[in-house]
């Protein structure tokens, strides 16, 4: 099956009501573990490669390891997503090399660092929109900077994440602001702040509306009922993970994400796309750890691999299920880039509703 783009599947997901957890990914076991939990549940999947990604792996490797993912599980749907571009060229160079659908986080200047002006983002959003949108890629833009309402702060990760202190509401979207950056850069997905951030370290405590702000995107939703909504920062960090890693000598202080609960209530309120990268990293490094500790004399990689890749399908396939991904994979039909082309070029498709017209 062709790889997909983000915006029919979103599309989809809206129209049924479902979510779409989107993980990013390094390297070959990865990808297959994703992809075993995938064919299990008959899910639609969000591969994404960060930056850090595509400079530890490379494009050529990356691309084709999606492509033969793809060949080797032909009924399931794969969308590949660059993750919080920094630039034109840094998306562009992704739909070159095959990716169908980019994130442009113009909420930050290039550096990932500087916190941009709204008129930097609406300019910069607009411009990659408009390239992608020409060879039938998709654009998730960002508005509003990922940071915890508890610390005040960003965490980075891969490389993205603002520096210093930053004021309560660069955290927290705005909703009328929403309803304009949606209509004038045209994005097919729109990611918000709402007190997530990068890494495990999001939360000192189990959060509450102080800290996690869902109503931000229930605010949203409600101005903006056919705008496929993102949430980035949305790894639950298990307790059972923690755990596990502090068991097998591992230094994890106590720490929380984003409930599962949470998430299943973003979902109803129009959140389709969902950011989940630590846990992925948690479980992995978990057994890891167990396989180190139990078996010291152990020195053949693929035992370690083979149990991480196992702890790592678990979790993926419980975030489909969670989620509602679970059976929609047989229920989509590819459509390829040069006809998702031709309906943006149409109107067809129209960026601010966020829901295809016509099949």
């Amino acid at each position: 099956m062709a790889l997909i783009t983000l915006r029919q599947l979103l599309d989809h997901a809206a129209e049924r009501g479902y979510g779409v957890p989107a993980f990013n990914i390094n390297n070959m076991e990865q990808g297959l573990a994703i992809m075993k939990a995938a064919k299990a549940v008959d899910a639609p999947v969000i591969l994404q490669a960060s930056r850090g990604a595509r400079s530890y792996a490379g494009d050529i490797m990356l691309v084709h390891m999606v492509q033969a993912l793809a060949e080797t599980y032909p009924t399931i749907p794969i969308c590949l997503h660059q993750d919080h571009g920094n630039n034109e060229a840094t998306c562009l160079s992704a739909i070159r090399h095959g990716f169908t659908s980019v994130m442009m986080d113009g909420s930050l200047e290039a550096d990932m660092k500087t916190v941009a002006s709204y008129d930097y983002n609406l300019d910069i959003t607009r411009r990659v929109t408009d390239c992608a949108h020409w060879v039938g890629a998709s654009v998730e833009g960002e508005l509003g900077v990922l940071g915890s309402l508890e610390k005040g702060e960003a965490e980075a990760e891969d490389g993205s994440g603002a520096e210093g202190e930053l004021d309560h509401s660069q955290m927290l979207t705005d909703p009328d602001q929403a309803v304009d950056f949606v209509q004038r850069t045209g994005v097919d997905a729109l990611a918000i702040a709402m007190g997530t951030s990068h890494g495990a370290y999001k939360f000192s405590r189990k959060p509450d509306g102080e800290i996690l702000a869902m109503s931000v995107i229930e605010e949203i939703h409600k101005r903006l009922p056919g705008t496929h909504l993102v949430m980035h920062g949305s790894s639950s960090v298990p307790q059972e993970l923690q755990d596990l890693i502090n068991r097998y000598g591992g230094q994890m202080p106590q720490t929380y994400g984003v409930p599962v609960e949470e998430i299943e209530r973003g979902i109803r309120h129009g959140v389709r796309k969902v950011n989940i990268d630590t846990d992925c990293r948690m479980a992995l490094t978990g057994q890891f750890r167990k396989v180190a500790m139990e078996n010291p004399a152990e020195f053949d990689p693929r035992k370690f691999l083979i149990p991480a890749m196992k702890e790592l399908e678990t979790l993926v396939r419980d975030r489909f299920e969670r989620f509602g991904t679970a059976g929609n994979a047989s229920k989509i039909t590819v459509i390829p880039l040069d006809d998702m082309a031709r309906r943006y070029a149409s109107g067809t498709l129209d960026p601010a509703i966020g829901a295809a017209r016509a099949a």
